[in-house]
Formats: structure tokens, C-alpha cells, sequence
């Protein structure tokens, strides 16, 4: 390919990202493979590649979530970095993580298009890994959950050390936010048994590791239960094994009973009384 054609196709590509787009256009938008854009204000605005710390978090906290649901038998599903949330009219936000129930999941599983959650039951949680700018996630788009009326929205900032956590106490008026720093551990009025701490949040361990050590209890715990259960079986065999035993020994009383009832018969009928010998 030429400069001139590469320059021409740049150019364009510029120009068709430079219009103003409609929310129900932006869902058919076809781009470039692995190329992920938001819109804002009628605006493809194209999401910067993550850094290996800002991916890490975002996989952690995946993780977390998924067994939280999975152990509380909780209808929720959790997704990273793919599912978007609209905001206004003519916006739509990619979170780095955002949590809503099966219900509204299902209901974009199979439509055609992005798959952005539009639906009057909205996301119960989303969450932004703050990156390079930083207003965007402490201004503009804290704004536009609020006015979204997503009902919690935390920021997690690796730079100053915290997770700041926003709610709308009774789903009312504007947001409420606390800051938590250090070992302490993030409070979710909407996720209260979740156990999650700052400090492990922001040097968060490979989830493959995690998922190894998971495995490796998992095969031990099957490994003791098998164990348990040879040991039971053969706690069980001993004791039919002695039920056995105990029945021979039953039919055996029971025939020199019958024998020793036969002879004293057989006594009597010869005239020799049994009790007396």
C-alpha cells in the first residue's frame, strides 16, 4: 500500500470517527477487530490499551466477584472490560467491571449489536480502574452514573492507594461516597459478606495462581473424602463380616439346641428321664 492510499485511509477513518453517531448506530458500529470505542455525546472515543497492573485488578476482581455469586447462590452476572453501560441519551460507557442480574443479561445476550445495558432495571455496580485521565473517572463519568442512577460505583485508584466507594443511600438524591486505604477492608452496602481489602485489591495475585491453589484444595478435600469414605466402606465389611460370624454362631446354638432336644426325646421314649442323668 502506498503512503498516499495509507494517508487516505487514515484520513477517512479519522472522518467517519470524527461524526456524530445516534445510540442505535453506535450499537451496529463495526470497527476494527479488538478495537474498543465508547460513546460520548454522539462521540467514538477510543478506549486507551490497559497497563499489566490495571488488567491484573480488573481479572482479581472478576475473580472475587464470581465466587462471591457462586458461593451465595446469588442471580448476578459480572463481566470486565466488555459490557457497556448507557449513561444519556447518546453515551455509552465500557466499565472496567460491571455486575447486574441474570434478568437484564439475558435480555442482551442475544440482541444484535454491542452489547450495552439500556434497560430500565439498571446495573447494580460498576467499577473504573483509574488510569491515565484521571478527571474521567472522578468527574465526568462519576456524573454520569450518578445521573444513570446506578445505584454504587467505586473508583480504584493504584496511584493515590484507595478505593473510593459512591451510593445512593435509598436510591435517592445524589451520591454518598467514603474512601478506605490501606488493609482495610472495602464496606459494600450492596455486597456486604464480600471480603476484600485496599491493600490486596492494588497487588492482587495472579488469579491462575489462585485458580491452582483453588484446584489443589479441591483435589485434597477429594482426596480426604475418599479416604474417608474406603475407611467407611471398610467399617461397614467388618461389621457385616462379625454380623456374619455372629449369625453362624446363632445357627449353630440353635441345631445343638435342636440336637440336644432330639436326644432328650428319644430318652423319654425309652423310658430314661433326661433331667435325671
Amino acid at each position: 500500500m502506498t503512503q498516499a492510499v495509507v494517508s487516505t485511509t487514515i484520513i477517512n477513518e479519522a472522518s467517519e470517527i470524527e461524526r456524530l453517531y445516534t445510540f442505535q448506530e453506535y450499537l451496529e458500529y463495526e470497527g476494527e477487530p479488538d478495537i474498543r470505542y465508547e460513546l460520548v455525546r454522539g462521540k467514538l472515543l477510543l478506549m486507551p490499551a490497559s497497563t499489566h497492573l490495571h488488567t491484573n485488578i480488573c481479572r482479581f476482581l472478576l475473580y472475587k466477584f464470581q465466587r462471591y455469586f457462586a458461593t451465595g447462590n446469588l442471580d448476578l452476572v459480572v463481566n470486565s472490560s466488555v459490557t457497556g453501560v448507557r449513561t444519556e441519551e447518546n453515551t455509552s460507557r465500557i466499565p472496567d467491571l460491571v455486575v447486574c442480574s441474570q434478568t437484564v443479561w439475558e435480555q442482551v445476550l442475544y440482541r444484535p449489536g454491542a452489547g450495552v445495558l439500556d434497560f430500565p432495571e439498571k446495573p447494580i455496580l460498576v467499577v473504573e480502574v483509574v488510569s491515565s485521565n484521571r478527571r474521567d473517572d472522578y468527574v465526568i463519568k462519576r456524573n454520569e452514573y450518578e445521573w444513570a442512577k446506578i445505584s454504587e460505583y467505586w473508583i480504584v485508584d493504584p496511584k493515590d492507594k484507595l478505593v473510593r466507594v459512591f451510593t445512593k443511600p435509598g436510591n435517592e438524591g445524589g451520591y454518598d461516597w467514603v474512601d478506605f486505604k490501606g488493609d482495610t477492608s472495602i464496606v459494600s452496602p450492596r455486597f456486604p459478606e464480600l471480603v476484600l481489602s485496599v491493600k490486596e485489591l492494588l497487588a492482587p495475585p495472579l488469579v491462575e495462581q489462585l485458580m491452582k491453589e483453588e484446584q489443589s484444595k479441591i483435589q485434597t478435600f477429594q482426596q480426604q473424602a475418599e479416604t474417608e469414605r474406603q475407611r467407611a466402606e471398610i467399617s461397614q465389611q467388618r461389621a457385616e463380616t462379625e454380623r456374619q460370624r455372629a449369625e453362624t454362631e446363632r445357627q449353630r446354638a440353635e441345631i445343638s439346641q435342636q440336637r440336644a432336644e432330639k436326644l432328650a426325646q428319644l430318652l423319654r421314649e425309652m423310658g430314661v428321664n433326661p433331667e435325671a442323668l
